[in-house]
């Protein structure tokens, strides 16, 4: 086996998950103003509808990916700076060509309810998101898992079917909480977890609380006595409950008025850069998203620099049809830009046999802040190249149940995933449950399989390189731009000068990692 502590995988460009790594990737926390304990914090999200549950098979929004991280632990944890780190497994170790997987799990966790971690907990954990009746959106991180397995009392051996360098990093999905083993499956239904924070009331598409969990096995992290999370769609409503005090913090802050809102006593607006995208996901199994050629004219007729400068305000970049960021390991940095151009998308409809085309958009705010705007200015930008594209505003609540995924042209948004083949599995294989434009594509799936498995670094790169330009121009998602993560504290909240960049609020750590100066 190789330790990737020490390892020749390290060298390969995996990022260490040593103690030391673990202690740089918490130094922000401590390197500023010193964390205080105590105190009731309150927080105003932009998500949450009634059809929520504590099934982490359906988690699918920001409301039940923070109240995850409250609650559970799992595996392994991104950092703050992007390197993955320890967290229930205090190490892991992979075979010599990463088809298998040892993960040691940490002495002392215990669950909410007194019972303590062990292996069963973590294979039954895992294997509710497996097999060929699971329904869960990450099911496809674990579909190449061949045998799951205890090897004494302290250790879980994963057999995959192939090769998988990036293994570790599904591992710290929100959707894999190790939840306490009930016969051959999990016992979800309580909320028992073992996370820093002890649920103590659910109400889906309103609100949840939590307390601080005494027991935790860490002592560097939890800091609010007790938490209030709840859920406030309405953009106005959210931003008018930070101003007046109602919630000490809000996610998604309406980009129009950041600038004046930063300028109000008491509050101050973070912005970080991230894998943040949004999204308009076209039915690829329906007419007339089948043909290739619409999807192309689609593509063109979508001005992004006029949506990243009049919905994002500058809070973000021009995308280009495919879902791994500029900063990621693996970007294609030779991949030809599309940019606005009403003739080409004239062409490809003329390719398809048509003179117009008329579709019908579906948006709400539920899917991100501005995006019935964004629909209506790509309507304006469409009808250059003789599109008819009329957008729909359809209700914040059951937006994620009723219509995505369900209308045949929908506005998303993507957090993004830590590593390219995170993001290619959970929305762009064939067959996924989250793959939101039903897409398939054989040549995808084979460079899908070979990239993952495959070591050398310079290989690997021309594989997803390939993968991307599939993605940008065979795909059936138009992806205009890339979005950084914007939200509003109030001076009362303490942060660390560092914050993650993979998930909004903090990596979606803020209970966590965030606490009260007063």
């Amino acid at each position: 086996m190789s330790n990737l502590t020490s390892g020749r995988l390290d060298r390969r460009g995996f990022l260490k998950t040593t103690a030391a790594t673990a202690l740089a990737a918490s130094l922000p926390l401590s390197a500023r103003a010193e964390p205080k304990r105590g105190g009731h914090m309150r927080m105003g999200k932009a998500h949450g509808q009634t059809t929520d549950t504590l099934n982490p098979a359906t988690y699918e929004n920001g409301f039940t990916t923070a109240l995850s991280h409250g609650m559970h632990g799992r595996l392994t944890e991104v950092a703050p700076d992007g390197s993955l780190i320890p967290e229930l497994a205090e190490s892991w170790e992979a075979s010599a060509d990463a088809s298998e997987w040892r993960f040691k799990l940490r002495k002392g966790v215990t669950f909410h309810s007194g019972k303590e971690l062990d292996v069963q907990d973590v294979i039954n954990s895992i294997n509710f998101h497996r097999g060929p009746d699971s329904t869960s959106a990450v099911g496809p991180l674990v579909a190449d898992v061949e045998d799951l397995m205890a090897d004494g009392k302290d250790t879980v051996v994963f057999k995959l079917k192939g090769g998988n360098a990036d293994f570790p990093f599904f591992l710290s999905e929100y959707h894999f909480n190790i939840c306490p083993a009930k016969d051959d499956t999990i016992d979800w239904q309580s909320g028992d977890g073992c996370g820093s924070y002890v649920l103590k009331n659910f109400n889906p598409g309103v609100s949840a609380t939590f307390e601080r969990n005494p027991n935790h096995w860490r002592d560097d992290v939890a800091f609010f006595d007790s938490i209030e999370m709840i859920a406030i769609v309405d953009q106005n409503a959210r931003t008018t409950a930070l101003v007046s005090g109602d919630v000490d913090a809000i996610d998604r802050i309406d980009l129009k008025t950041a600038g004046l809102l930063s300028r109000k006593p008491g509050i101050s607006i973070k912005s970080i850069a991230g894998m943040l995208h949004y999204t308009f996901a076209m039915s690829t199994k329906l007419d007339p998203f089948t043909d290739n050629h619409v999807r192309q004219a689609l593509k063109y007729a979508v001005n992004r620099e006029e949506l990243v400068e009049k919905i994002l305000f500058g809070y973000g970049s021009v995308g280009n049809d495919h879902p791994i960021g500029a900063g990621q390991r693996y970007f294609n940095t030779e991949l030809e830009q599309k940019t606005y151009d009403p003739d080409k998308a004239k062409w490809h409809l003329k390719e398809a046999g048509m003179d117009s085309l008329s579709v019908s958009l579906s948006a709400s705010d539920a899917a991100y802040g501005g995006a019935v705007d964004a629909a209506t200015l790509y309507q304006a930008s469409a009808k250059a190249a003789g599109i008819d594209l009329t957008p729909v505003r359809e209700p914040n609540d059951g937006y994620w149940s009723d219509v995505w995924m369900k209308k045949p042209f929908t506005a998303v948004y993507w957090s993004g995933r830590p590593v390219e083949d995170q993001m290619f599995s959970t929305a762009y294989s064939c067959g996924a449950a989250w793959n939101d434009s039903f897409w398939c594509n054989d040549r995808f799936e084979e460079l899908m399989v070979k990239a993952r498995a495959e070591l050398d670094q310079d290989a690997r790169r021309q594989m997803y390189w390939e993968m991307q330009d599939i993605v940008a121009n065979q795909g059936g998602v138009v992806i205009p731009m890339f979005a950084n993560w914007v939200f509003g504290l109030s001076d009362r909240v303490g942060a660390p000068e560092q914050m993650a960049s993979n998930w909004d609020l903090d990596g979606e750590r803020w209970m966590e990692r965030w606490w009260l100066d007063s």
